[in-house]
């Protein structure tokens, strides 16, 4: 039977930074499985991985920071000399609608954390962002019907945001590891976790095959309850598989000068470029569309819903109208592990003594994943490192209670 001192299961964004921060301080052996094929076949690959700073909670703005921060300066914090992700900084734009304060509090909050932020009435952001439309005015989506744009608002722009390609950023991360010792095995389901004498003894595959460790980490996604359960653990955290729709298309010329990623909280969508500059993606930030649970991760509907895309698309045309005539969209669809008591994820060890978990993120994963690898790694080998966070792990405990928010959404 082979030993490692850590198996991490589950090779998305999450298990893969835990892997790397674990790597980056310490000389414990550490093994990450995963069931699938090659990376990005689970929540990572499908992701839009927004990198914005603004959150609801202080922890949160405080993860983001730090998440964002090692993406801004990968080829540093990976340690790898060509790597595949690079940080697009195309900055964040929050439109808040009909609220003519919201943007200037939330720069004043923003400016305590050192997150850049500019606000920006409607000549500003016309100004800079050309193709973006400023009314505060949400378009009928029962009747379709046009409406005459009013402005007013106020605007709120993060600097430093952007997005990063998912599935690059997981490849970067594995050949990290690799670099550092790390053994990385795909095509590895976990069936079973060995928790004889009361804790965690090791893992079973699949097949037969018996892996010994003193400590597991549940980084599996949509697919963590099961590891649960294997565990002897009755989780009182209510995490759900649930089916989100991203739709794409080519971008026209008519929609012209830079695009941020966008928050249109009013209508519910954002969006942001991809390839270059040369397609638009648009997706949901509303709690409605957070609600289609999946029995299995592993076979849902991938096909975006026609009238999800209708809607969606009128929206972004109201909000960008050189988008008018726009060609035929398509669209994917990945799935979140939602949190359905406070969105937000649970972290660290559980009542079953080294049985270790990441999960619940509800949408937020991407963007904090470094960060929250440097938690885990903290509590799990007892080093720290210069650029770590700082955010109390028991903050997002798996004992905690849960967190008090105005909404649940991915935005919260």
């Amino acid at each position: 039977m082979k030993t490692y001192d850590v198996i991490v299961v589950g090779a998305g964004i999450i298990g893969l930074s835990i892997a790397w921060q674990l790597a980056r301080r310490s000389n414990l052996s550490v093994l990450v499985l995963d069931k699938g094929t090659g990376l990005g076949e689970g929540s990572t690959g499908a992701s839009s991985a927004v990198c914005r700073h603004r959150y609801t909670l202080d922890c949160m703005v405080e993860l983001a920071c730090d998440g964002i921060a090692a993406y801004r300066d990968w080829h540093n914090f990976t340690g790898l000399a060509s790597p595949r992700a690079v940080f697009h900084a195309d900055s964040v734009l929050w439109l808040a609608g009909q609220d003519p304060d919201w943007a200037a509090r939330e720069r004043a909050r923003m400016k305590t954390f050192g997150v850049r932020c500019e606000t920006l009435d409607d000549l500003a952001l016309v100004e800079r962002f050309p193709a973006v439309n400023p009314c505060v005015l949400c378009p009928d989506l029962e009747t379709g019907e046009d409406h005459d744009c009013r402005g007013g608002g106020n605007h709120l722009l993060e600097l430093d945001g952007g997005y990063v390609d998912p599935v690059l950023a997981a490849e970067d991360l594995r050949e990290a590891c690799a670099g550092a010792g790390t053994e990385i095995r795909m095509r590895s389901t976990v069936s079973g976790i060995d928790t004889r004498g009361g804790r965690v003894q090791g893992v079973s595959l699949r097949g037969g095959e018996l892996i010994a460790a003193p400590v597991v980490v549940n980084a599996t996604g949509p697919w963590c309850p099961a590891l649960y359960e294997s565990a002897g653990l009755k989780l009182v955290w209510d995490l759900a598989p649930v089916r989100i729709q991203v739709v794409y298309l080519d971008r026209p010329a008519t929609v012209e000068g830079h695009i941020p990623v966008t928050a249109d909280m009013g209508s519910g969508i954002y969006f942001r470029t991809q390839n270059r500059g040369q397609q638009l993606l648009v997706g949901s930030v509303l709690e409605e569309d957070e609600r289609e649970e999946v029995s299995d991760p592993d076979n849902f509907l991938r096909e975006v819903d026609s009238e999800f895309e209708l809607k969606k698309l009128h929206l972004l045309a109201h909000r960008l109208p050189g988008l008018a005539g726009h060609g035929k969209a398509r669209g994917y669809c990945g799935l979140y592990t939602v949190n359905r008591n406070d969105v937000h994820p649970i972290l660290g060890e559980s009542a079953v003594p080294g049985f270790w978990v990441a999960n619940g993120f509800s949408g937020h994963g991407f963007k904090l994943a470094p960060a929250i690898g440097s938690l885990m790694a903290q509590a799990i080998s007892g080093d720290s490192l210069e650029d770590d966070s700082t955010v109390p792990l028991a903050t997002f405990g798996i004992d905690r209670k849960p967190l008090q928010l105005p909404s649940f959404n991915v935005l919260a």
